[in-house]
């Protein structure tokens, strides 16, 4: 049977069985209240009627006229008030004998005889009042015992579902909480095992099916997918670096605490919807989800007011692919925008600049001086010199010059990094940019007794660049690579046209550099291992700078033991 089958039945019959006990009650009061107007109707009044003739008889010889109309008056009432057998008789006496009383008031027979009659109708009310007491004492019995038996069953009842009641609810429902626990503790064959046809079978069944697909669920690949997912979100949600997943039509699929933090936005006013959209009404996030160009000489950190400061990061976007099962091609699935804070970094790089272009600038003045002292020794006016010491001077003279190349490396370094570079970028001739070069490095050639070559294509057009920086640039080029050719070689410039840009190269036949080793040469501060440490390592760094800062590219191309050809190219 259904619980609430049995609640409606058990809740109903106690109900029906209060209201026969109401109604039983009722109306038993009724018929005691009958009973009890009924004495007072009939008898009481006939009493006190009886009562009052008795004392008008008394009376009558004191006022006969008065005293005979007030027992006439009571008479007339009692006649009125006949309710008893007998009554009817002993009252028509009673009238009789008053009649003879009216003629005769001062008959003491006659008032003698009225009382006896009198007396003769109280007694038969009298009878009558014991009569119908003890016919409500019957009546009140009666109801004792009816409301004694409906209260007793209305007692079963209640305390039937008193015991039965909490135990049929609350034993299933202790049972489904204890399985519950179980499923919750990742125990997926608990089962529940409710036999009856109620609504805790029906619930039963329905937790069973729960736990068996939970079972299936927890046994498949879907579920370490899952957990997977999850333990993905806690990581990327714990990472220090802000975060950012769009799937491959821009919806926002996650975004970790750091980023939400300086974007300025809650989770769920990102999390499904349109980056396109949301950077309508957000700055930041439209600098994020534009796309650098390919080309772009160099990615510029952000500046991103962040932890109370401003805060510079740098942004990357890895594009998502896979190749479907059976398929070849890719498919883009989306893209995960990554901002790593380099504010630390940054923070040191300036420091570091500033502290460079200090000591720089404050070396170059002693070099200066040392320059003019080693003119004053070289003058035969101050003097001559032995072998001996024009050497040193000559060591001398050597070694403060690397000391101002160095400083104007550095300085040069300096002013890149700190954007104070100032570039005049015109039309200039990349004949005149070649011939300026090969001219500067013409004098440390011949010392090595090495042949420049300029090979260039006829009436190429003017580059958009600055000639003085770009000059310093072909001329690095050219000083590194006779310091790394042999004696008596060859060093080829190279000059001619491609897609619309001017390359210039030079090729010389040196070592050559590693293959490990190629992709790290235009970096600040490093030298192939195993060449000669005449250098900074600052050059081929400034080189990238100054032809990038021009919208140009650099590159080298080079094979162990077959020398190196290093280029820049410029727009035309």
């Amino acid at each position: 049977m259904r619980i609430k089958t049995k609640l409606n039945l058990g809740v109903g019959l106690l109900f029906l069985m209060i209201i026969i006990l109401s109604l039983v009650s009722g109306y038993s009061v009724f018929l005691i209240k009958a009973d009890t107007e009924n004495i007072l109707k009939a008898n009481y009044n006939t009493l006190e009627y009886s009562r009052n003739m008795i004392l008008s008889l008394d009376e009558i010889k004191e006022s006969p006229d008065s005293k005979i109309h007030v027992f006439k008056e009571y008479l007339e009432k009692q006649t009125q008030n006949v309710t008893e057998p007998g009554e009817k008789e002993a009252t028509a006496k009673l009238e009789n004998d008053f009649s003879f009383l009216e003629k005769n008031s001062t008959d003491e027979k006659i008032k003698a005889q009225i009382r006896q009659d009198i007396f003769a109708i109280m007694k038969l009310n009298l009878d009558a009042i014991k009569q119908k007491s003890d016919i409500a004492k019957h009546t009140a019995e009666n109801a004792n015992l009816w409301i004694a038996i409906v209260g007793s069953l209305c007692f079963l009842i209640a305390f039937n579902l008193l015991v039965n009641l909490p135990n049929n609810i609350a034993n299933p429902i202790k049972e489904l909480t204890q399985s519950i626990r179980e499923i919750a503790n990742k125990n997926y064959s608990e089962r529940v095992h409710f036999t009856s046809h109620s609504e805790y079978g029906d619930l039963a069944k329905s937790f069973n099916t729960m736990a068996q697909k939970l079972q299936e669920y927890n046994d498949s690949n879907l579920y370490k997918l899952f957990f997977e997912k999850k333990r993905l979100e806690t990581l990327i949600n714990n990472m220090n670096d802000p975060i950012i997943g769009l799937d491959n039509e821009g919806i926002v699929l996650f975004m970790n605490d750091e980023a939400l933090k300086i974007i300025g936005m809650k989770l769920e006013d990102v999390i499904g919807k349109s980056a396109y959209n949301l950077a309508l009404s957000n700055d930041l996030i439209r600098s994020l989800i534009v796309k650098e160009e390919t080309d772009s000489p160099k990615k510029q950190p952000l500046k991103i007011y962040a932890h109370g400061k401003e805060s510079y990061f740098e942004k990357e976007i890895l594009n998502i692919t896979i190749i479907p099962t059976g398929e070849e091609k890719e498919i883009n699935i989306g893209d995960v925008i990554i901002l790593r804070n380099i504010t630390l970094f940054k923070e040191l790089d300036f420091a570091k600049t500033n502290f460079i272009a200090t000591v720089s600038h404050e070396l170059k003045t002693p070099i200066a001086s040392i320059k003019l002292s080693l003119q004053l020794l070289e003058n035969t006016k101050t003097g001559d010199m032995n072998d001996d010491q024009k050497q040193l001077v000559e060591s001398i003279k050597d070694d403060s010059q690397r000391l101002l190349k160095i400083t104007g490396e550095l300085l040069n370094l300096s002013q890149l990094e700190t954007g104070n570079i100032q570039l005049n970028i015109e039309k200039s001739n990349p004949h005149e940019i070649v011939n300026y070069a090969v001219e500067a490095v013409k004098v440390q050639a011949d010392q090595k007794q090495i042949k420049l070559i300029i090979n260039a294509d006829e009436n190429l057009e003017d580059v958009k660049a600055d000639s003085e920086k770009t000059g310093w640039v072909l001329i690095n080029y050219l000083s590194n690579a006779i310091r790394y050719s042999s004696e008596k070689s060859t060093i080829v410039i190279q000059l001619k046209k491609e897609n619309n840009q001017i390359v210039f190269q030079v090729i010389d036949t040196g070592k050559g550099i590693d293959a490990r080793y190629k992709d790290k040469v235009f970096d600040k501060y490093f030298q192939v291992p195993g060449s000669q440490k005449s250098g900074t390592g600052l050059g081929l760094a400034i080189s990238k700078e100054f032809i990038e800062a021009q919208n140009g590219n650099v590159g080298v191309e080079s094979n162990l033991g077959l020398g190196s050809t290093f280029w820049f190219s410029l727009k035309v």
